[in-house]
C-alpha cells in the first residue's frame, strides 16, 4: 500500500498550524518537517552557549505538543530534525508536554551528529576538515568551532521506527532523511536498495521546503489562482521509489509539473545529488501531471553509498551592524555620497577601518515623483569587523551626523546593535568516524553504517554549453531571460545555486548551447565569486550553475542585501539576451 508522507514545516519560522493542518486535512501515514538550516544551527548554537539546556526550537515543542494526541489516534508517526544541537533536551520537553496532556507517546532520539567535542581527536586521526570548495583546512582559519554537526542519513530513524517509536527527534540529518526513513521503514528497504532510496531522496527534496513545491517562490506566481494559505505538500511514495507529489484538497497554491521542477532545481549543485545514504542522480527524472494538484516523479537512480558525510562547522567570526537612511527628492546619488563622506570621516581610516563594508542605494530616481514612495530611495550601509567596539561605534556615528547631514536625511530605525557573525564551513568527514546512535526507552545503541556501495550504472553527467547557437542576426531579438525560462535560486554554504527550466523545446535547445561560462557570467550581478560550475538536466529542460564564493563565508557572516541568493534567479530572469525570434514565438503561456 502506498505510503503518504506529509510535510508540515520548511524552516524554523513556518506556519505554526502546519502539523494540525496536515493531520486534520486528510489521511497521512507520517508527519515530517524541517526546522533546521545552516543559519538556524548558528542561532541554536548561540542559545546553547548561554544555556546548556537550550539549543532546540522551542516553537517545535509547542507545535507538536498540540497534536500528539491527534497523531496517536490516527496512527501517524512524527519524524523531525527539530533536536537542533540538543535533541535529548528537545525530546524531554516533548515528553513533558505529552505527560501534561495525558498522552502516552514513545519517543526516540537519533544523534551522534554533534562532534564538536571530538574535534581534537578527529584531527589527531588525520581529519583536516578541508573546505568543500577551496580545499583549505579549517585549522588555517585560526578560529575555534562553536558547532560541528555531521549530516546523518535515514537508517537511525528507520531503526527507531522498527523498534516501535511514535516520535523520532534527530539532530542534524539531511533534509530528505526523514522522508527516506519513512519510506524505507514502510517498505522494508535495506541500504543496498539504491534506486528506491534515490527516488525517496527526490521525494524528500521536493517536500522538505513545505509550500515551495505548491506554488511558493514560483517564477510564474501570477498564474496561481488561489495563492492564499498554500497547502503543505504530501509525497505518495511507491515501493519502487517513484512518487506523486500532492496536497490536501481545498488548500491554496497549486502543484504542477513546473512548481515541481522549480523545487527540484532548488539549492542543488547539479544532477548528482549527494545524500548520506545514496548519491541520487536526477538526470533521468520524468515529471508528469496525473491529475489536479498531482504530479508523478520517477526515473531517479542511485549511483553509490558515499564513504564520506557532509559536515558543517560554525565558528564565531567577528561582528556586524547595518543601518538604513531615507534619501528623498532629487540628486539622490549625490546625497548618498555626501552622507558616506561624512560617515567615513568619523573613523581613523575611513571606510577602510572595517574588514567588510556593503553599501546599497535602493530605488531609482524618478522624474517629477507623484508620491513620497516614488520620491524616496533607501541608502543601506552594513559593516563588519573583528573589533566589536568599532562595529558598535558605526550606528552611533551615523546618528551623530543626522542634523548636519544632507537635506531630508532620516533614519529608518534607532541605532542597531553589533551582532555576532558566524562562519559556516562545509567539509567532508569519513562516515566511519561518526557513530550514529539511537536512544529509545532506556537503551542506546549504535547504527551499523552500510558499506560504501556502487551501482553498476555509471552514466556520465549530461554535457552543457555544447556550442554556439547559429542564427541570422536579423532574426535575433533582445528579450528578458524570463520570457523563455523560469528559475529558482538559493544558498549552499558560501555558494549561490541557480537553476532554470526552459519553457519550450526550442528554448531548451537554444539555452543548452548558449549556457557557457562567459554567457552565464554576463547575466550575473557584479559581486565577486571564485568560479562557475555549470550543469544540465535535459529530461527536465533544465540548466544550472553553482556560483562558488558568491556568498563569501556563508549566510551567517554575509552582510550583502540578499544574504541567501534567494533573489538571484529572478534577477537573471530580468536580464536581457539576444534570442532567435522563432524561439521567443515557441513559448506560449496563458
Amino acid at each position: 500500500m502506498t505510503v503518504r508522507i506529509a510535510n508540515c514545516s520548511g524552516f524554523l519560522g513556518d506556519r505554526k498550524t502546519g502539523p494540525r493542518e496536515m493531520l486534520e486535512g486528510g489521511p497521512v501515514d507520517y508527519l515530517t518537517g524541517d526546522w533546521l538550516a545552516e543559519l538556524t544551527m548558528s542561532i541554536l548554537a548561540k542559545q546553547r552557549s548561554r544555556d546548556p539546556e537550550a539549543g532546540f526550537p522551542t516553537s517545535f515543542v509547542d507545535q507538536i505538543s498540540d497534536v500528539l494526541g491527534l497523531a496517536r489516534d490516527k496512527g501517524v508517526k512524527i519524524l523531525a530534525n527539530a533536536g537542533g544541537v540538543n535533541p535529548h533536551g528537545c525530546a524531554a520537553a516533548v515528553a513533558e508536554a505529552a505527560r501534561e496532556r495525558g498522552v502516552e507517546v514513545r519517543i526516540a532520539v537519533v544523534d551522534g551528529d554533534d562532534v564538536v567535542d571530538r574535534v581534537d581527536e578527529l584531527r589527531a586521526d588525520g581529519w583536516r576538515a578541508e573546505h568543500l570548495d577551496s580545499g583549505e583546512p579549517f585549522a588555517d582559519t585560526g578560529l575555534t568551532p562553536a558547532v560541528v554537526n555531521v549530516y546523518l542519513g535515514a537508517w537511525g530513524i528507520v531503526e527507531a521506527l522498527r523498534a516501535g517509536a511514535d516520535v523520532v527527534i534527530t539532530g542534524r540529518v539531511s533534509d530528505a532523511s526523514p522522508i527516506v526513513a519513512a519510506a524505507a521503514a514502510h517498505y522494508g528497504w535495506e541500504p543496498g536498495d539504491l534506486d528506491r532510496i534515490a527516488g525517496a531522496v527526490v521525494a524528500g527534496h521536493l517536500i522538505e521546503c513545505s509550500a515551495q513545491v505548491s506554488g511558493g517562490n514560483f517564477s510564474f506566481f501570477t498564474e496561481i489562482p488561489h495563492p492564499e494559505h498554500p497547502g503543505f505538500p504530501i509525497a505518495e511514495i511507491e515501493s519502487d521509489g517513484s512518487c506523486v507529489i500532492t496536497k490536501h484538497p481545498g488548500t491554496g497554491g497549486v502543484i504542477t509539473t513546473e512548481t515541481v521542477i522549480s523545487q527540484l532545481l532548488y539549492e542543488i549543485n547539479g544532477p548528482d545529488y549527494a545524500n548520506p545514504d545514496v548519491l541520487s542522480r536526477f538526470d533521468r527524472l520524468q515529471v508528469e501531471q496525473v491529475g489536479p494538484d498531482r504530479v508523478r516523479v520517477h526515473g531517479a537512480f542511485g549511483e553509490v553509498v558515499p564513504a564520506t558525510l557532509k559536515a558543517g562547522i560554525v565558528a564565531d567570526h567577528g561582528w556586524s551592524a547595518e543601518m538604513s537612511v531615507l534619501v528623498t527628492g532629487g540628486q539622490r546619488r549625490l546625497k548618498a555620497d555626501y552622507c558616506l563622506r561624512q560617515l567615513w570621516a568619523e573613523f581613523p581610516e575611513g571606510r577602510g577601518s572595517f574588514d567588510d563594508v556593503v553599501v546599497n542605494l535602493i530605488g531609482s530616481e524618478t522624474e517629477d515623483p507623484q508620491t513620497l514612495d516614488e520620491g524616496t530611495s533607501i541608502l543601506r550601509i552594513a559593516v563588519a569587523d573583528a573589533d566589536k567596539e568599532l562595529v558598535t561605534r558605526f550606528p552611533r556615528a551615523l546618528v551623530e551626523i543626522l542634523l548636519g547631514g544632507f537635506p531630508g536625511m532620516a533614519l529608518t530605525s534607532p541605532p542597531s546593535r553589533a551582532r555576532r557573525r558566524q562562519l559556516f564551513w562545509p567539509t567532508l568527514i569519513p562516515a566511519t568516524a561518526v557513530p550514529e546512535r539511537v536512544t529509545f526507552e532506556g537503551r542506546t545503541w549504535e547504527v551499523e553504517r552500510a558499506p560504501a556501495l556502487a551501482a553498476v550504472d555509471e552514466t556520465p553527467l549530461p554535457e552543457v554549453g555544447t556550442g554556439k547557437y547559429e542564427y541570422d542576426d536579423e532574426t535575433g531579438v533582445s528579450v528578458p531571460l524570463g520570457s523563455i525560462a523560469g528559475s529558482r535560486s538559493g544558498d549552499k554554504g558560501g555558494n549561490a545555486t541557480l537553476g532554470i527550466w526552459a519553457l519550450s523545446d526550442e528554448a531548451h535547445e537554444f539555452l543548452s548551447r548558449w549556457w557557457t561560462e562567459d554567457n552565464v557570467a554576463s547575466l550575473l550581478p557584479p559581486e565577486e565569486y571564485s568560479a562557475l560550475r555549470l550543469w544540465a538536466i535535459p529530461s527536465l529542460r533544465a540548466l544550472g550553475v553553482t556560483v562558488t564564493g558568491y556568498l563569501g563565508l556563508g549566510t551567517a557572516t554575509n552582510i550583502a542585501l540578499d544574504t541567501q541568493a534567494k533573489g538571484l534567479g529572478e534577477f537573471v530572469r530580468a536580464r536581457h539576451l539576444t534570442v532567435p525570434r522563432s524561439v521567443v514565438e515557441s513559448v506560449s503561456r496563458g
